[in-house]
């Protein structure tokens, strides 16, 4: 039974330690580098490990800038609740719906390269073909009917409750972590590739295009770690969100630096981009016999289904969210009454995702069909992320006559980072629009590339016109003031 009021309350339940796991698993850094590492190499060559430590230091600066908005304002709507109150309602709505839309996004394709997991470990147990076809780990088609039958089984174990579903996760993740890090050491000692200072040289990259792309997909890489503030209402401490978040990030610099190192003393640059999908499971051939090699694989199918499983949760209080500010319709701000969280939006969240990734077999093959929605969502996530920090550096702006030293953690930094990520997103887009001159479902098409993302803030807009003129959405109201400060007083008490 579920009901709904003017003010839906999450139950509070969740810890720092549920931030991490959730944070941890929304990032999913086992799936980031057992299959993210090839497309990155595949852009970046051997620069792969230098790429995601810059990518780190903008995301250290924006979660930052989370970190003291979530302070003054506790919302799971985060990015959409902080800019709509700094920056006007149609700002709000583009940092809410951006996340929105790359969360289904996002969810499509995992729910592909899921089934591709799921594929290769068929393959490791002997088998190699189902109902007459032949089992193909790079088949979007393939991938993504069997991925679809794991999306709706998590999505049972996050409509049951964020708790249940961090306890879950957090078997998964100790697993993972366990074998990423046994076989991450293990290539750093026994790869035959030697070693080499120029991977972290910064002069090394082809071209600015290269190191541009590279960048938003490092930024890519770290997505997830403010899935943590979208619980910050079920937490028992709002500081536990920022504390779950950082631990996260700082989490996966190291196992992203440990893995981008490992792969390299394992792999060619041609073998790291070539073997995409199933770049985990070479690795761990070129290191181990049977039936070692397949832990990897075991602990990269538990690295997407947990990723899918945390996927779900924050996307759904983000339409929560919205719904309360009325911006989108009731029925996503239905609160279980024997759960506690968003069951109805949880579902219609699983059902559009589903839907989405099985329009992405146009794409036959998998690898192409990770690198296109990467390539979208990586502009998309650099550009909400910019909003949420100018949020930040507007809504203490007052610091910088009255704390000039705070100013520079809330103020400066914030307004660095979200120049760098605008001024990447900006280049990308250039370079998409001058790559091609005629249009094609490929993902070496610039213009294919920014199908995506230009249909996604195009139907944000759309959304945002109804919500304005159709639902009358209080958001929109003129009583709505952007731009409010915070005291000082208050503003020092923030991480």
């Amino acid at each position: 039974m579920e009901h709904t009021t003017s003010s839906p309350q999450l139950k509070k339940s969740l810890g720092v330690v549920d931030g991490v796991v959730l944070a941890a698993s929304s990032t999913a850094a086992t799936t980031s580098i057992g299959i993210g590492m090839g497309v990155l190499a595949s852009i970046t060559g051997r620069q792969t490990p230098l790429i995601l430590l810059l990518g780190f230091l903008p995301m250290l600066g924006i979660a930052s800038a989370y970190a003291r908005l979530n302070k003054a304002e506790p919302n799971c709507g985060a990015g959409y609740t902080w800019v709509g109150r700094s920056m006007g309602p149609w700002l709000g709505m583009i940092a809410g719906w951006v996340p929105l839309a790359g969360g289904v996004v996002f969810l499509a394709y995992t729910t592909s390269v899921t089934g591709s997991v799921l594929v290769q470990c068929a393959h490791k147990a002997g088998i190699d073909s189902l109902i007459g076809r032949h089992l193909d780990a790079n088949s979007t088609l393939q991938c993504t009917l069997i991925g679809l039958l794991v999306l709706a089984a998590v999505t049972v174990t996050a409509v049951t409750g964020v708790h249940k579903a961090t306890r879950l996760q957090t078997c998964l993740l100790v697993f993972e972590y366990a074998v990423l890090l046994v076989f991450s050491c293990w290539g750093l000692i026994a790869g035959d590739q030697p070693f080499s200072l120029s991977w972290f040289s910064p002069f090394a990259f082809g071209s600015p295009s290269a190191l541009a792309q590279g960048l938003v997909l490092a930024v890519f890489f770290y997505w997830g770690w403010d899935a943590a503030f979208s619980v910050t209402e079920e937490t028992e401490q709002a500081g536990d969100a920022a504390r779950g978040s950082y631990i996260a990030l700082f989490t996966m610099l190291g196992l992203f630096l440990l893995g981008a190192v490992a792969f390299q003393r394992v792999m060619t640059a041609s073998e790291m981009s070539g073997t995409g999908a199933q770049g985990l499971t070479y690795y761990a051939s070129r290191l181990a016999d049977e039936p070692w090699a397949t832990l990897p694989l075991i602990a990269l199918m538990f690295s997407a289904v947990a990723s899918l499983q945390a996927g779900i949760i924050p996307t759904a209080r983000l339409t929560l969210a919205m719904s309360r500010e009325g911006t989108l319709g009731p029925v996503w701000a239905r609160i279980s009454a024997r759960h506690g969280g968003p069951t109805a939006g949880t579902v219609i969240v699983t059902v559009v995702s589903a839907v989405v990734a099985v329009l992405t077999v146009v794409i036959p093959k998998l690898n192409e069909a990770i690198l296109a929605a990467v390539n979208a969502i990586g502009i998309l996530v650099a550009l909400y992320y910019g909003l949420t920090a100018i949020a930040c550096a507007l809504r203490f702006r007052g610091l910088v006559r009255t704390s000039p030293r705070e100013a520079v953690m809330a103020v400066l930094v914030p307004s660095v980072c979200a120049a760098l990520l605008f001024a990447l997103g900006a280049y990308l887009v250039l370079y998409y629009a001058t790559l091609s001159d005629t249009f094609a479902i490929s993902v070496d098409n610039g213009w294919f590339n920014l199908l995506c993302p230009t249909v996604i803030l195009a139907a944000g807009l759309v959304v945002s016109a109804v919500a304005k003129w159709y639902r009358r959405a209080p958001a929109f109201a003129p009583a709505t003031t952007p731009g409010v400060t915070v005291p000082a007083a208050e503003a020092e008490s923030l991480p």
